[in-house]
């Protein structure tokens, strides 16, 4: 008895040492790739779910932005090229789907494998794959994208090549990326990464192309001509490679794209009212109820429509630079959002229509939310405890006013935080113990909501001048602020951050230490936080939805209360006046809502 019971002990070790030496299987190549669970649409798909797959081709759409262009490359640091080109004119190795938190399906790739954890993730390209030119992507293309896009590009593309161990083929249309770290995104963002052509820019300089050098791509559109300054012109591309690919069925069906640039948003918007722009996307939820009621929108040649999203309200604000002496104290930065008076200015400038961001994922499952951090929100802020600003376990919310001109209580709360951080009024300026005055330069570029933060920095002025405080606003052109964006040269400057349903690594630009003082970095606030970095760090590890969700909102809850960004207001619907050839799918709404990727990305001409 006692020898077999021993024989079985010996034999079930045996299996058991068996299975833990055995590694563990991969994940088979598939049609797509989710963050979590399994992507929404099965192999055999026909089309994106908010696409028409018989939407009719051809006609023209002309967008306009405002100020100009000195460069035609979206990938590098230099020059200000069109923010559309990256968008339209170029591909990844898979497609993001719009109407799910984050999924993506096989574009110039055929299939995605991934390890058991992730680890590493191989891309089968598709045979068929062609840049514009006609020449096919191979992975040497892929694998020079990757390298060069990450050392000579764009600064955005650094963060993800930090964490790529190695790059390699696997075979005659494969290719791998391995990772250094855990990070259950990485793998999807590795699909998109844009694909450009290596033989283009042999003996040539990536980083200081002129405009002339157009990084060739894959796309429907290429850039047919331009102008500097006045317009570029896309055209769709008849020998396009993936006209029959189920994710491009009913997307790209315009057969130009024309950009037109002008030098205020005034004249941008008039030229619409003359429909020599297709539309135009309406910040001003005032604007949109009382001043498009011209006779172009009366006879019903202008059509306006309101689309729905479900997305985070992400940020839109005043960002304040705590590279600043002054701003680096969170009782100066409470005390300028104590006399930001949201209640007056949303009423003055927009009846009071649009509501405010009341955090960075609020309208959203991600949102922090009420009252004091409990569960695993407060488990995972509790080792930093003692560092973190008041509010942040205990619950914040930003200040309401009375509604009046005046706001007298809360100019009262600034002065007293003013004063504990070291600031005092002397004969009417606000001045610091080595007696500095306090003054404060806004800078805001041209664009299409110039107008409106101009008109709410100059009440805000107002209100600043009887805590003492000189707040100087400067307009100044595209290639001026990019520069002094690029150099942080500001001491508030407009923000906004689009946020998704499945935030990631992205965040890390965004709100991360390592990018703080890296010149042309998105971490405009250079906030340095420890609790910041491992809530993301813990998003991005997070085998569950409901552990990423926790993770998200407690990362709410430390920029919240970071008190780094003045919110102003909530975009939670997209307002497009539109001339009435421009149609869209109307009963498939993306969860996303309005974007480049749903206009002009699946809308058509009825022309």
């Amino acid at each position: 008895m006692r020898s077999e019971f021993f024989r079985s002990l010996l034999l079930c070790a045996i299996i058991f040492s068996g299975i833990l030496s055995t590694p563990p299987v991969s994940a088979q190549p598939s049609h797509g790739i989710a963050m979590y669970g399994e992507p929404a649409l099965p192999p055999d798909f026909v089309s994106l779910p908010y696409a028409n797959p018989d939407a009719p081709k051809g006609g023209q759409v002309v967008t306009g932005n405002v100020g100009g262009f000195d460069s035609l490359n979206p990938f590098t640091l230099k020059g200000s090229p069109p923010w559309q080109l990256r968008f339209l004119a170029y591909e990844s190795l898979m497609g993001r789907s719009w109407d799910e938190p984050f999924s993506l399906y096989g574009l110039l790739a055929e299939s995605v494998e991934t390890g058991p954890n992730r680890e590493w993730v191989e891309f089968t390209l598709r045979e068929e794959a062609r840049f514009s030119d006609g020449s096919p992507v191979t992975v040497e293309d892929v694998i020079w994208s990757y390298e060069t896009l990450a050392t000579q590009g764009h600064v955005r593309y650094a963060g993800f090549w930090k964490k790529v161990d190695r790059i390699e083929a696997t075979g005659p249309r494969s290719v791998r990326l391995t990772f250094n770290t855990e990070d259950r995104e990485l793998a999807l963002i590795a699909g998109l990464r844009p694909i450009l052509q290596k033989a283009q820019w042999e003996g040539k300089d990536f980083a200081s192309a002129r405009i002339g050098d157009i990084p060739i791509g894959t796309a429907p559109y290429v850039v047919d001509s331009y102008e500097v300054d006045r317009n570029v012109v896309l055209k769709r591309n008849p020998d396009y490679w993936g006209n029959d690919l189920p994710f491009r069925r009913g997307t790209a069906n315009f057969d130009e794209i024309r950009i037109e640039f002008y030098g205020d948003d005034t004249v941008l918007k008039e030229a619409f009212k003359g429909q020599a722009i297709s539309f135009v996307r309406e910040f001003n939820a005032e604007d949109w109820a009382t001043q498009y009621d011209f006779p172009a929108v009366q006879r019903g040649d202008i059509v306006k429509s309101e689309i729905p999203h479900q997305k985070p309200s992400g940020m839109t604000g005043f960002v304040m630079n705590t590279r600043r002496a002054a701003l680096a104290d969170w009782r100066v930065r409470e005390a300028l959002i104590l006399a930001f008076n949201f209640e007056f200015i949303n009423d003055t400038l927009t009846g009071g229509r649009q509501p405010r961001i009341t955090s960075y994922f609020s309208n959203s499952e991600l949102g922090m939310q009420p009252g004091p951090a409990t569960g695993r929100v407060r488990e995972l802020l509790d080792p930093f405890a003692d560092d973190l600003l008041p509010g942040t376990l205990e619950g914040y919310a930003l200040p309401q006013g009375d509604g009046t001109k005046r706001n007298r209580a809360n100019l009262r709360k600034a002065i007293r935080l003013l004063a504990e951080a070291g600031w005092a009024v002397q004969d009417g300026v606000l001045k610091n113990a080595d007696g500095q005055p306090m003054e404060l330069n806004v800078v805001l570029k041209q664009d299409a909501l110039i107008q409106q933060a101009t008109a709410i920095m100059d009440i805000y002025a107002r209100a600043l001048e009887r805590l003492g405080i000189t707040l100087n606003i400067q307009q100044i052109d595209k290639a001026q602020y990019a520069e002094r964006e690029t150099s942080f040269d500001f001491d508030i400057t407009f923000m906004r951050r689009s946020l998704s349903l499945s935030p990631g690594n992205e965040q890390l630009l965004y709100w991360g230490s390592a990018a703080a003082d890296q010149p042309g970095s998105r971490n405009l606030m250079g906030m340095k936080s420890p609790a910041a970095e491992a809530m993301i760090n813990a998003m991005l590890t997070s085998d569950s939805r409901e552990d990423f969700i926790a993770a998200t909102r407690a990362l709410d809850r430390v920029l919240t209360a970071g008190r780094y960004v003045i919110p102003i207001h909530n975009y939670a619907v997209g307002r497009v006046a539109h001339v009435k050839q421009l149609t869209y799918p109307k009963d498939r709404l993306p969860i996303y809502g309005d974007s480049i990727y749903f206009l002009p990305e699946v809308w058509w001409s009825e022309e």
